[in-house]
């Protein structure tokens, strides 16, 4: 539409119906603005309810993931924004020729809202990229979030030099000229967001840490999964369903658990002890040989270990009168090959991982057998239920083997001494 020639002929026309020259400009260039309004509107309907429309369905009805993220992210949506912007930029100075002042002033805002909606349109497509990385098995092992802020971060320093170069008039590398002057304060204002992203590296490129990994910081009371990792913060989520912002660069400069090697690992750690009343060890008798001998898991050891005892006694010729010359089994020595037993039998158990039943120093409150295998089972409430049951059973066959659990003495047990 050549605007020009449409004002002159609107304003000749104006003239001859009697109006004064400034009043036929200034009805002219009112009509036109109108115009170019109108065509700015067209422009905007066109681009979003046809152009636009079609686009979307095109995407909709595509197999491919990638581009749904142009939709979500609305990436689309921020690039019709120009259309009816570009309109306005470009049709402007001709309908205000009579008027360069408003022009200059017009075209300063309008350039300011297109470096705006490209700061928006670049967002989003930073936004695209990362949501299509993190399509990819890699994105599990690094993390690139804190990249992407620190580009964003750069795109918006850039647009607003821009938008000051526009409302200024300046050149752009006047603004950069001034940066060393302002490098101290950028660094005060910037510390945590130039450490974070020192960290991110650090993170990424040693692996340290990622998203779901399970983590335990007793400094800053974060104990969970990682939920999201950004420049500045790790957020974690607490157990208790609580949320802990961890500092990135606090996970480089101060330590902290990652259980995810115990996750990979395939097996959870049950490290648990009981403690056995001393006084309630001995020899066994030949009853209770013979009672444990109809034990199901003990049956081939108790055979075993018997004619082992039998033959050493026999070629010694051990002395039975005196009970420290012959070698006997033991009622705790049994019940811990029981527990051992139990546990090789047991399907939660993992076998091939470290597996001990041992003997720990004895200490006032009695003999501690320690039990220290991995359970197959790795999520939390069913590792829980799974150990649970484990010692429910063992504190219950103790007594079986004439031992006693060693307990403090509580009220109950004095009150029965003293009747």
């Amino acid at each position: 539409m050549d605007t020009s020639v449409i004002g002159d002929t609107l304003r000749e026309w104006f003239i001859t119906i009697g109006l004064s020259y400034e009043n036929a400009v200034l009805l002219k260039t009112l009509i036109i603005v109108g115009l170019i309004i109108i065509l700015a509107w067209l422009a905007n309907y066109i681009t979003r309810k046809l152009l636009l429309a079609y686009i979307r369905r095109w995407i909709k009805r595509s197999k491919t993931v990638w581009d749904d993220f142009l939709l979500e992210q609305k990436f689309l949506d921020r690039l019709a924004n120009y259309a009816p912007a570009l309109v306005l930029y470009h049709a402007i100075p001709a309908a205000l020729a009579n008027y360069p002042d408003t022009v200059t002033l017009i075209q300063a805002v309008i350039s300011v809202i297109m470096i705006l909606l490209a700061i928006l349109v670049i967002d989003a497509l930073l936004n695209v990229l990362q949501a299509i990385y993190n399509t990819f098995p890699i994105s599990k092992d690094v993390n690139i979030r804190g990249y992407v802020q620190v580009i964003k971060i750069v795109v918006y320093f850039i647009g607003i030099i821009l938008t000051l170069s526009v409302l200024l008039g300046r050149s752009p590398l006047v603004f950069l000229g001034g940066l060393g002057a302002m490098a101290a304060v950028l660094l005060l204002v910037f510390q945590d967001t130039i450490l974070g992203f020192v960290a991110s590296i650090q993170l990424s490129a040693n692996n340290m840490v990622k998203v779901g990994d399970w983590i335990e910081m007793p400094s800053r009371n974060a104990d969970g999964p990682v939920i999201e990792i950004t420049l500045n913060t790790v957020k974690v989520r607490n157990w208790d369903q609580t949320i802990t912002m961890v500092p990135t660069y606090a996970l480089v400069k101060e330590s902290f658990y990652n259980w995810r090697g115990m996750s990979e690992s395939g097996g959870r750690r049950i490290k648990r002890s009981i403690n056995i009343d001393m006084k309630s060890v001995g020899f066994c008798t030949p009853e209770m040989i013979d009672k444990f001998g109809r034990i199901k898991v003990l049956k081939g050891y108790i055979k075993d270990k018997e004619e082992e005892m039998r033959k050493y006694n026999d070629e010694h010729d051990i002395e039975e009168s005196v009970v420290v010359n012959k070698r006997r089994q033991t009622n705790i020595g049994v019940f811990r090959k029981y527990v051992e037993l139990y546990l090789r039998n047991h399907p939660k158990i993992h076998q091939e991982m470290t597996f001990l039943v041992r003997h720990l120093q004895p200490t006032p409150t009695g003999i501690p057998i320690e039990i220290y295998v991995f359970s197959k089972e790795q999520a939390w409430p069913v590792y829980e239920a799974l150990q649970a049951d484990i010692f429910d059973h063992i504190l219950s066959v103790v007594p079986e083997f004439g031992l006693r659990v060693f307990q403090n003495p509580s009220g109950e047990d004095f009150q029965r001494l003293l009747n």
